[in-house]
Parts: structure tokens; sequence; C-alpha cells
């Protein structure tokens, strides 16, 4: 092997290491959005705080992934190509720390619902649209280990179905409100978790963006349709 291969061939078993620090984390956010909405829909206190202490993990190996993709810029002088594969890792580690916190925000909120008696079938609603954001967050991650910009296209167009269901979410809280002062405290709560589900939608489209980037050599040129166009207050970072 000659001393091009043996470099490639290094920094190929070094991005293996990375990407697989990638698919655990994903997988860890992945049962952190799943495991934040059951909680609040069954008002299970332990399992929202199972998700609180997990995301210690989540934003561990973010640091770690970061750690290494730094290491191997350091000592591998990757060519463009692989320089945009150490790049783009570390951009979809990011959006899958922050999506990790807005998990974290909605099981912190669970404890604060299940004091209170939220309207029926809100926690469904918004368990159902977690769903959805879990399942883009999937084929966003398999669209990166396969490279498939088409699948990272497709969960790019499905982040519109979410911002729908939140919009929808929005109003049915807004009239609960005003036929009900009492349910203003709890719907407000339920907003606040809704917009943390919208926000997830978006960094997992980043993902989506940036799967493309790295197949394609540029970001997607077309503006995605958002379907958000309702007030907001900014959440805080868990």
């Amino acid at each position: 092997m000659n001393e091009t291969n043996h470099i490639q061939s290094v920094f190929d078993r070094d991005l293996e290491a990375i990407q697989a620090m990638i698919m655990k984390m994903g997988g860890l956010v992945e049962s952190a959005i799943i495991n934040s909405a059951k909680s609040l829909e069954t008002k299970d206190e332990d399992l929202a705080a199972q998700v609180r202490r997990n995301d210690a993990a989540i934003d561990a190996l973010e640091e770690q992934v970061n750690q290494e993709a730094a290491r191997v810029l350091a000592l591998r002088a990757p060519t463009a190509s692989d320089l945009r594969t150490v790049l783009t890792v570390m951009k979809i580690s990011a959006n899958l720390e922050r999506c990790g916190d807005y998990a974290k925000n909605l099981a912190k909120r669970t404890s604060v619902l299940v004091q209170m008696q939220p309207p029926e079938g809100a926690a469904t609603s918004i368990r159902r649209m977690a769903r959805e954001v879990e399942g883009m967050m999937k084929d966003a991650l398999d669209a990166y280990i396969q490279r498939d910009a088409a699948l990272a296209d497709e969960v790019r167009r499905r982040d519109h179905d979410v911002d729908q269901m939140y919009n929808a979410l929005f109003r049915e809280f807004l009239t609960f409100m005003m036929e009900d002062p009492r349910n203003i405290t709890s719907c407000m709560h339920l907003h606040f978790i809704a917009k943390n589900i919208e926000r997830m939608g978006d960094h997992v489209t980043s993902i989506a963006d940036q799967v493309i980037y790295l197949v394609t050599g540029e970001m997607p040129d077309d503006t995605r349709p958002k379907g958000d166009r309702t007030p907001y207050v900014n959440m805080e970072k868990g």
C-alpha cells in the first residue's frame, strides 16, 4: 500500500468511528423524542426524568464528535470531498444535540402538566406530531448513511406536514383558552411543547440539507414551504 492509500485508509477508519458516534447519538435523540411525548400522554414522571438524565449522554457524544473531527482535520489534512464529510458530521451532531435539548424541555414540562388537567386529546396530538418528527429523523440519518439525496429531499418536504400539525394545534389551544380561562396555563405549556417539536423538525430538516450538500456538493437552493406563521416566544435552552 502506498502512502496516499495508507493515509486514505486511516482517514476512512477515523470517519467510521465518528459515524458510529453520530448513529449512536441519533438513536438516543430518537428515543428522547418518543419518550418525552409518551411521558406527557401517559403522565409518566419517571420516564420524563429519564429523558432529562439521558440528555447528558447526548451532549457528551456531541463533544466527542467535535473533538474527533477536529483531530482528523489537524492530522489528516483531508481533501475537498473528505473535508466536506467531516464538516457535515459536525453540523449533523450539532442539530442532533439541539433536538435533544428540545426533548429535555418537553420532559421538564411534563412534570408541571401532570398536576393539571390538559384538554382531552391534546397530549395524543402532541405525541402524533413527535412521532412524525422522529420518523423524519430516522430517514434523515438513513439518508446520511446511504448518501441518498432523494431521501433527504423527501425529509425536507415532510417538514411542511409538521408545520401544519403545529398550526392546527396552535389554533386548537387558542380555542380551548377562549372557551374556558382555566385552560390557559395548561394550554400555554402545551403550546411551548408543540413549538419545541416543530423546532425539532427544523433541525432534522437541516440534517437533510447537510446530506444533500454532502452528496452533491451544493446546499439545496429551493426554499422549502414553511407552514409556521404563528407568534412565537423563544424557548429556553435546557
